[in-house]
């Protein structure tokens, strides 16, 4: 049987998702932790990578096995088999041919900041210092130049090449939340490795005043990595929601459609 999970997982002390070879990564948990549960070896796909140190309120995985445990028993199953920083909240049985990756249609990922001169314990890890006054409204109208479908060049590094750079963007909103924090959310068709996270380095530099919200447009049309804002670290950013077409499967654990 095809079985899908929804989890989510702190990202702090792993070397992101997919198995690596010189660090633990949450693929590696999640894979010994259904092969310990269920007696059998299995292979555990996602939904895509997250690097190190990224987080995820939502991800899906999905791998083939025999299973005897009702799927509502299994997320707890399998979470006294896992480390508290990674927490499995629901578990289906799919169509076979359902891939975690292939069949979402649309992710969205969120950049968390807190403008302080100050270090605040209960944020490190969780969302990124930035030391100047961010203005939210610049920040939102040089977002809005983010979305379409265009060329990212400009906004992603070097990493696994990829035959195309376009990409669509459905949405990017920079909003309050949480007391201090800010967030951007950026929810597009499928990014370009650090791809958010140049963006949300970028909307800081326009929040901060070093650019203004109409550069960005100057900036992605340069597709010139140089013009762009600096890559901000992987702390502040979360793998946020997701988008499944006809699963209805998974319709009761949160997931968008």
């Amino acid at each position: 049987m095809n079985i899908a999970l929804v989890l989510a997982y702190d990202g702090t002390n792993y070397h992101g998702w997919q198995v690596q070879k010189n660090g633990i990564s949450i693929q590696e948990e999640l894979t010994c932790a259904v092969t310990r549960l269920l007696g059998e070896t299995v292979s555990v796909s996602g939904v895509g990578r997250t690097d190190a140190g990224v987080h995820a309120r939502r991800y899906v995985a999905n791998f083939k096995a025999g299973c005897t445990i009702p799927m509502d028993r299994l997320p707890f199953a399998l979470n006294a088999q896992l480390p508290e920083d990674i927490a499995v909240s629901g578990a289906a049985i799919v169509p076979d041919q359902f891939d975690a990756r292939f069949d979402c249609t649309k992710k969205e990922y969120a950049y968390y900041l807190y403008p302080s001169k100050l270090r605040d314990p209960f944020l490190s890890g969780r969302a990124y210092r930035y030391s100047y006054p961010l203005d939210i409204g610049r920040m939102q109208a040089g977002a809005q130049h983010f979305v379409g479908k265009q060329d990212f060049a400009a906004v992603r590094s070097m990493g696994t090449p990829v035959k195309s750079t376009v990409r669509t963007i459905f949405h990017c909103e920079v909003e309050p939340c949480e007391g201090k924090l800010l967030r951007i959310r950026v929810c597009g068709d499928g990014f370009l490795y650090n791809m958010v996270r140049a963006i949300a380095g970028t909307l800081a530099y326009v929040g901060s005043g070093k650019l203004e919200p109409d550069d960005v447009r100057r900036i992605l049309d340069s597709c010139d990595r140089e013009e762009a804002g600096p890559t901000l670290p992987a702390c502040g950013l979360f793998m946020n929601r997701l988008w499944y077409g006809h699963t209805p499967e998974l319709d009761r654990f949160g997931l968008d459609h």
